[in-house]
């Protein structure tokens, strides 16, 4: 009996609704992004450091363009990191709790997590469209566009809904365990 609980669960697992498999597609395209923001991030550094440093001259738009990047790199790669489960995780609660308690734990936990990134979404999306509407500029020399940067934050938000209602959909339709913890 097991044997067969256990390969429906491995069966489940590679055959996917479409839906689970599109939000996959746009987290790890959202990690890449992020990954190519950051090396861009210290290409950048590098050649700061060189016409500084080698040809003693002035930086104009390097380090502005450098937190610009990172902070884009956090935002974006917010679902990559969700979905390999990458962030800080303590399993002792759900460690101590029965299956049952696992479940509704989980669903309790993504519910909330939901809820409160997408007031998030809201007010980052109101803080880009302001920032879009009114032309806003840095303040530097370079003076980019804020709209773009600030891109980043309803597009990493909203990427990082989609990933964590994948996840708690795979929790409700059990196709993944709750945390990750098979049954004892």
């Amino acid at each position: 009996m097991s044997g067969n609980a256990h390969s429906n669960a491995e069966r489940a697992k590679t055959h996917k609704p479409v839906f689970f498999k599109v939000v996959a597609f746009l987290s790890t395209l959202s990690g890449w992004c992020s990954a190519g923001m950051t090396v861009i991030a210290i290409a950048i550094t590098c050649q700061m450091i060189f016409v500084r440093f080698v040809l003693n001259g002035s930086t104009v738009w390097q380090t502005e363009a450098v937190v610009f990047l990172i902070v884009a790199a956090t935002l974006i790669g917010l679902p990559f990191v969700q979905q390999l489960r990458g962030h800080v995780n303590v399993n002792l609660i759900p460690l101590m709790l029965p299956p049952s308690g696992r479940y509704f734990l989980a669903i309790f936990t993504y519910s909330i997590s939901i809820f409160t990134i997408s007031i998030m979404l809201w007010f980052s999306y109101e803080f880009w469209h302001l920032a879009f509407t009114r032309g806003w500029t840095s303040d530097s020399v370079w003076a980019p566009s804020l709209w773009i940067v600030y891109s980043s934050l309803p597009i990493g938000f909203s990427l990082l809904i989609l990933q964590l209602t994948s996840d708690l959909a795979a929790i409700v339709l059990k196709l993944e365990a709750p945390f990750g913890l098979e049954a004892d």
